[in-house]
């Protein structure tokens, strides 16, 4: 069975979204949709498929749609879609504020429509296979450093930008809630802040350290789990996953030989193709997608109460 799909905005993310809709057996990419159209036509005569520069006039002619515009039509669009009929993947961040994201929810209830949240890191092979190997963590560091882009700026923040994707990690690997938080920040090339770092306690009692910049020369995204018996490394970018553990739990540790390294062979397809296939198997089955909407919105929560209160 396959299913007739559009992508809304087609920028640096979503010209990625079309390839893979293009090319999935079960998605029949039907438009892409940009208010550039010179931008819209380009992505277009790459796919094989139509343009369109104006939203509205996919109603009818699919069955679901990746929303991959600024943040601040997220809501504009989902919403009008989401009331047609049409199944929504709405990239991260889901929405600007917490009644937008829950008026979005209601509606895709009580359509009984499909709503997932872009949170790709969550399909990462590393992120996926390592979770198997979270146990009690009482320590966690993140960090998430990337260069600046001008085109996002305009936006968001960095914490809305890029620490929201390791918010919703640290929420899927801990099952818990933040009890306490401190977040600084500092603005450097622009009016939001560009640098940011947050420590967080969950009811658990692990401790998160995340920090994230769109101010450094190089990509880095990384995260350390500490935990009674192991140590795991995570590389974002990579997709690469090592695993520290003692041999002997009852046993203090003397030297290296006391220790068992693994190096998990992780699937090779990219991460935003698992998200899109989620998305695809969701709406033709029936299933709720792996990151839903009410996910989306407690990042999204979690991410606005921390700028409500960094320090900067």
């Amino acid at each position: 069975m396959s299913i007739r799909t559009a992508v809304i905005g087609v920028g640096a993310l979503g010209q990625h979204h079309a390839r893979i809709l293009k090319q999935h057996c079960n998605s029949i990419l039907k438009f892409v949709v940009d208010i550039d159209e010179k931008r819209a036509k380009t992505i277009a005569k790459l796919n094989r498929t139509e343009y369109l520069t104006d939203f509205n006039k996919l109603v009818g002619n699919i069955d679901a749609a990746v929303i991959a515009t600024p943040t601040q039509y997220h809501y504009r669009v989902a919403k009008q879609l989401l009331c047609a009929g049409v199944h929504c993947l709405v990239e991260k961040p889901f929405t600007l504020s917490i009644i937008e994201a829950e008026e979005l929810i209601k509606i895709s209830k009580n359509k009984n429509l499909i709503l997932q949240i872009g949170h790709v890191e969550r399909f990462n092979p590393a992120v996926i296979v390592a979770s198997s190997f979270i146990n009690n963590p009482k320590f966690i560091e993140i960090n998430r450093l990337g260069s600046y882009d001008c085109s996002r700026t305009n936006n968001v923040g960095v914490v809305l930008d890029l620490m929201i994707h390791d918010l919703d990690i640290l929420s899927f690997f801990l099952r818990s809630k933040v009890t306490f938080f401190e977040a600084h920040g500092a603005k450097v090339f622009s009016d939001t802040e560009d640098i940011a770092k947050v420590r967080l306690k969950y009811t658990n009692g692990c401790i998160a350290d995340v920090s994230a910049s769109r101010i450094s020369i190089e990509k880095y995204r990384k995260i350390r789990i500490f935990q009674p018996d192991s140590y795991i490394s995570i590389d974002y970018a990579k997709k690469s996953l090592k695993v520290y553990k003692k041999r002997n739990t009852n046993k203090r540790i003397t030297s290296f030989r006391d220790i068992s390294f693994e190096n998990p062979k992780l699937p090779s397809n990219e991460p935003l193709f698992y998200e899109l296939d989620n998305f695809i198997n969701s709406v033709i089955k029936g299933k709720k997608p792996y990151v839903s909407g009410e996910q989306g919105k407690n990042s999204v929560e979690l991410a606005l109460n921390i700028l409500q209160n960094m320090v900067f």
